[in-house]
């Protein structure tokens, strides 16, 4: 197959949507772009991704020193990466394919369910549920923000895809969300406390676990979709099968570091294999904090913290401190207006954790720094948390 051109896309979701399919159906390959991204980030992203033109409000425009892509590439989906530089995810309209026929058999819907999608089109769990609902036929509804009011109004869906923080708002907004066949929540790991609320809101939950080099979500609630493989080594996660992206877009040397010659994908995802079988994800290896000598999981005391009445969501980092090297600290959005204090925090993780684990440090916010998809964004959280020292 011979090369496509990629076209750029900044448009809100429901736009966003129908433009790509139009372009698909064209033979071209998309980039989408988030509506909420700044100029100057999508000036990067345009600068390092190099598609050949970009499309907006205002209309197509062509751009200077576009490449092409591989002709079996649909799509290239934009992410960080721990320097700040976008990456390109470059993936195959085969493996998307595959993500899609393979989700659908693993949770048992047929193809006269529909989804509802209220997150970013422009993320790979947006991007998922609407290859999904291609190959079904039938067309997801799209809200172009996250509305607890207009989803509770919404009749005509079936499934809904979720991210733990969406999850979290649909319950304390008393969403019913029992009457979804499945609710797919993915994104970052789900608490305990959370699943139990909505164990008990009669809610199927299927928790999903997966990037955007695999095409979103390959392992429900522990077990691979069929033809995925995983397998654990020093704790990190690796990955192995026909959802796994190209490589990074123009980054030969990134995608190497990546991909292994036996087709394995070296994630950042600490880890283990269950005495079932069941993969347990256990957070990201780069979230780890080194304090007093000791490693700590930032997500781990982020699950227990959540388990306290008055915590209403919480992100946890390591901060420079003189006598720890770094210390274990955490910003807190308290669900009223009576605040945990650090005492009753610490008080509370007596016998849940090891004292080294407890925070040393809190601050009191209104809302945790997160990306469009849900994801916490720790570098912003460690910066408000040093300049609060």
């Amino acid at each position: 197959m011979s090369d496509r051109r990629l076209i750029a896309l900044r448009y809100p979701n429901q736009r966003l949507a129908a433009r790509l399919i139009e372009l698909w159906d064209e033979g071209f390959a998309v980039l989408p772009l988030s509506p909420g991204a700044s100029d100057s980030e999508v000036g990067a992203m345009l600068a390092e991704l190099k598609p050949d033109a970009i499309e907006d409000e205002t209309g197509p425009t062509r751009l200077a020193g576009g490449l092409p892509v591989d002709g079996e590439v649909a799509l290239v989906v934009a992410t960080s990466g721990s320097s700040g530089r976008p990456k390109g995810v470059e993936l195959t309209s085969s493996a998307l394919d595959w993500s899609a026929r393979a989700c659908v058999a693993q949770l048992g819907v047929g193809g006269e369910e529909r989804w509802l999608s209220v997150l970013p089109i422009s993320h790979i769990a947006g991007l998922g549920i609407l290859v999904r609902s291609r190959l079904s036929g039938n067309m997801p509804v799209i809200h172009d923000r996250f509305d607890p009011q207009a989803i509770a109004g919404e009749q005509e869906a079936t499934l809904i895809s979720l991210v733990p923080t969406t999850l979290l708002g649909l319950l304390d907004a008393g969403v019913d969300l029992a009457r979804y066949s499945v609710v797919l929540v993915g994104g970052s790991r789900l608490s305990d406390a959370l699943a139990g609320r909505a164990e008990a809101a009669g809610i199927r939950v299927v928790q999903t676990y997966g990037l955007t080099e695999t095409c979103g979500g390959c392992n429900f609630d522990g077990v691979p979709l069929k033809g995925a493989e995983f397998r654990v080594e020093d704790e990190r996660i690796l990955i192995r099968g026909p959802m796994l992206m190209r490589g990074y877009r123009l980054r030969p040397e990134l995608t190497a570091e990546a991909l292994d010659q036996h087709g394995w994908l070296n994630t950042a995802d600490r880890g283990r294999i269950g005495q079932n079988g069941a993969l347990e994800v256990l957070g990201r290896l780069d979230e780890m904090i080194l304090t007093g000598g000791e490693n700590v999981s930032s997500e781990e005391v982020e699950t227990h913290l959540l388990a306290h009445p008055g915590v209403a969501d919480v992100a946890v980092a390591g901060v420079a401190d003189y006598r720890w090297g770094h210390a274990v600290a955490a910003l807190v959005v308290p669900r009223d207006q009576a605040a945990p204090t650090l005492r009753e925090l610490k008080a509370f993780l007596v016998g849940r954790l090891a004292g080294y684990k407890a925070p040393k440090r809190i601050l009191i916010v209104s809302e945790i720094p997160r990306t469009a998809s849900g994801k916490i964004r720790r570098q912003a959280v460690k910066d408000l948390l040093e300049a609060s020292e």
